[in-house]
């Protein structure tokens, strides 16, 4: 039996170069074609190739198979002659242009006459065909041997299963500016919002930079999420573009949320398309969670799924799919984008329930400023004086260590608006609550929740003017935010615009149908001041009676009494004078700011449920121009006649 003979094997650098639309350029002009494509060769690759000790192995029409022993020669040719060549075709028109894409893989080969064979050669191929035009593609065993050693960086394209190679295979891009990528994790805006056009500014800032996988992981204690290309599973050109669409949607709202960061679009391209592990995805992004889904056209329908996951345990969080009619792609595309966004993100989105449960894992010491800014959050929803009061120490605490930290601001405002609502020191928390508003306002200019909060603020002083312009801000800042849209439910019939107020409450509705309870407090008012008052009943319905305040208590009230119901009315009202003593028609609208909607919708419907009409002469003399009903009016008058 003869044996075979050993095969001269070599550890080489291969670079594999190709030319982009050679076909259809030879089609167009067979001969300028060749004329260009020879030129630079002779003029730009063979330079830098004989410069780098390269060896040309394979010359085909429109590609190139160079050898190198050193895998540095190999990435700095590359990179030489793609700036090359990318400098001659600045100045020449479209059809003109020549351009490669370049891979480049270290790895065994076979030399037989004078050719090169072998995986290390199919790797280099394959990375070639996975670059961009005009870029350079670097596998990871290069990439093992070049940290260090090259002037231009490499960004960590993810992993790729290419033909007939088993094993996945990371790729590295170049890049030929030589800058470094900027992070693509982007630090965002407030709790319950944040602003789109901070979130566009971010990922301009992010330029080119696909991935940033060199740099240590952030140190804002912030949970972080990537947002991964949606499938499409539909397989034509429209549901592409409906995938990726709804792609780039859900990171611009989910990037309005500052209690999280939002990995940049152009850091997840390259898993598009891809089978990928969320792990995998952790490791190379240093995220948290990923959000994953699929698109799927058939039968005139778009069936739309999404999950969230746990990227370090694989664990599944939370999933959901939609089957819409396709007739209107982008309306579905918005609704469903703006969904996604406000489950995951706001006060209560899930990023935000893991990052409360990892805080309360913690030992006290361990905690920081975040931490303790996400349990003082988690503390106000709760809606109990205790509670409130609780959430003021731990806000307080995370702002003696991040002054700056403008999220446990706007906290505090409504930490100590609640307090003043249940009647605990009302002048000193009122005051305190502006106070926070206004620094919080101050200190991002760009969250839209500060701006939210100090609309309110100002609106509870009575300044309306201001006070609508705060909350248009805010509005405008996140439009889609369920949260934004909350707040300004509580005031659209301080400005005159009640019938507003309560659709929006539908619209936060269908966004986010796990709204939390304390939007309650919000959205029971709206309804009742555009005289929807068994809608008013039922969101009170979510609420106990310790978590109720004034306002509360006549909403409840004089809505039961509104729809007849006078035996609970009469009921609901004494209960409410027990707490509030002082409670009267016109002690309420003396409320500062109310617009002459909402007295109306007081002086029809408390007196039914047994409010006492007139105020006190001792919170009468604390207003400097009192509003005053007629029978009070006319008992002040006749005291014998007052009730």
């Amino acid at each position: 039996m003869m044996s075979t003979p050993a095969l001269d094997r070599k550890l080489l650098a291969i670079l594999a170069a190709d030319m982009v639309g050679y076909s259809k350029a030879m089609e167009a002009d067979e001969a300028g074609t060749i004329r260009r494509l020879k030129a630079i060769r002779a003029d730009l690759i063979n330079p830098a190739i004989s410069e780098r000790h390269g060896t040309v192995i394979k010359l085909m029409g429109d590609g190139t198979l160079v050898a190198f022993d050193s895998v540095v020669d190999a990435v700095a040719c590359a990179a030489e002659f793609q700036n090359s060549v990318a400098a001659r075709n600045a100045d020449l028109p479209e059809p003109e242009r020549i351009i490669f894409r370049v891979g480049i893989n270290l790895g065994d080969v076979a030399l037989v006459d004078g050719d090169l064979y072998g995986d290390g050669v199919n790797v280099a191929a394959r990375l070639e065909h996975l670059a961009e035009p005009g870029g350079v593609m670097v596998s990871g065993t290069a990439y093992d041997h070049l940290q260090g050693k090259l002037d231009w960086p490499l960004d960590f394209a993810g992993e790729q299963q290419v033909k007939n190679i088993s094993r996945p295979v990371r790729m590295y891009r170049l890049r030929l500016d030589g800058k470094r990528a900027r992070r693509p994790l982007l630090g965002m805006i407030p709790h319950w919002a944040g602003t789109a056009a901070a979130a566009i500014i971010a990922v301009a800032l992010a330029g080119g930079a696909a991935w940033w996988f060199l740099q240590p992981e952030p140190l804002s204690g912030k949970p972080s999420v990537a947002v991964l290309p949606f499938d499409n599973f539909g397989g034509d050109e429209a549901s592409g573009r409906l995938a990726d669409g709804l792609t780039e949607d859900i990171i611009t709202d989910l990037a309005r949320f500052p209690e999280f960061e939002v990995v940049a679009r152009n850091s997840t391209e390259v898993f598009k398309g891809k089978p990928v592990d969320a792990r995998q995805v952790a490791t190379a992004l240093h995220v948290g969670f990923v959000l994953e889904g699929s698109i799927q056209r058939q039968s005139g329908r778009v069936r739309i799924t999404a999950q969230l996951i746990d990227a370090n345990t694989g664990h599944h969080l939370w999933s959901e799919n939609w089957d819409r009619p396709a007739e209107d792609v982008f309306a579905v595309q918005t609704e469903i984008a703006e969904q996604v966004a406000n489950r995951l993100g706001g006060g209560v989105g899930l990023i935000q329930e893991a990052g409360r449960a990892a805080a309360k894992r913690k030992r006290p010491e361990n905690l920081n400023a975040y931490d303790y800014y996400l349990l003082g959050s988690e503390k106000i929803e709760k809606l109990t004086k205790a509670d409130e009061e609780e959430a003021i120490t731990f806000l307080n605490r995370a702002i003696e260590l991040d002054p700056g930290l403008a999220r446990a601001w706007v906290e505090l405002y409504h930490a100590h608006e609640i307090l003043s609502l249940f009647g605990v020191d009302p002048e000193s928390n009122r005051k305190a609550a502006d106070d926070v508003a206004e620094r919080a306002v101050r200190l991002d200019p760009s969250d839209a929740e500060a701006h939210a909060v100090f609309g309110m603020s100002l609106a509870n002083k009575g300044d309306m003017g201001r006070a609508k312009s705060e909350l248009d801000t805010a509005l405008r800042l996140a439009p889609g935010s369920s949260e934004i849209l909350t707040f300004y439910t509580g005031y659209a019939a301080r400005f005159g615009e009640p019938e507003r107020g309560a659709q929006m409450v539908d619209q936060v509705k269908r966004l986010d149908p796990n709204y939390p309870m304390w939007t309650s407090n919000f959205f029971s008012p709206a309804y009742f001041m555009a005289g929807r008052y068994e809608d008013a009943v039922k969101m009170l319905e979510r609420m106990t009676p310790d978590s109720y305040q004034k306002w509360t208590w006549v909403v409840r009230s004089s809505s039961l009494a509104a729809l007849g119901r006078t035996d609970e009315a009469n009921a609901s009202a004494r209960e409410a004078l027990k707490q509030h003593p002082d409670l009267t028609v016109e002690g309420m609208i003396n409320e500062p700011g109310l617009s002459s909607i909402e007295r109306g919708r007081f002086i029809e419907t408390m007196p039914l449920a047994g409010f006492p009409a007139c105020a006190k002469p001792e919170v009468l003399a604390k207003l400097a121009r009192p509003v005053r009903l007629p029978e009070c009016e006319a008992a002040k008058a006749d005291p014998a006649g007052q009730p």
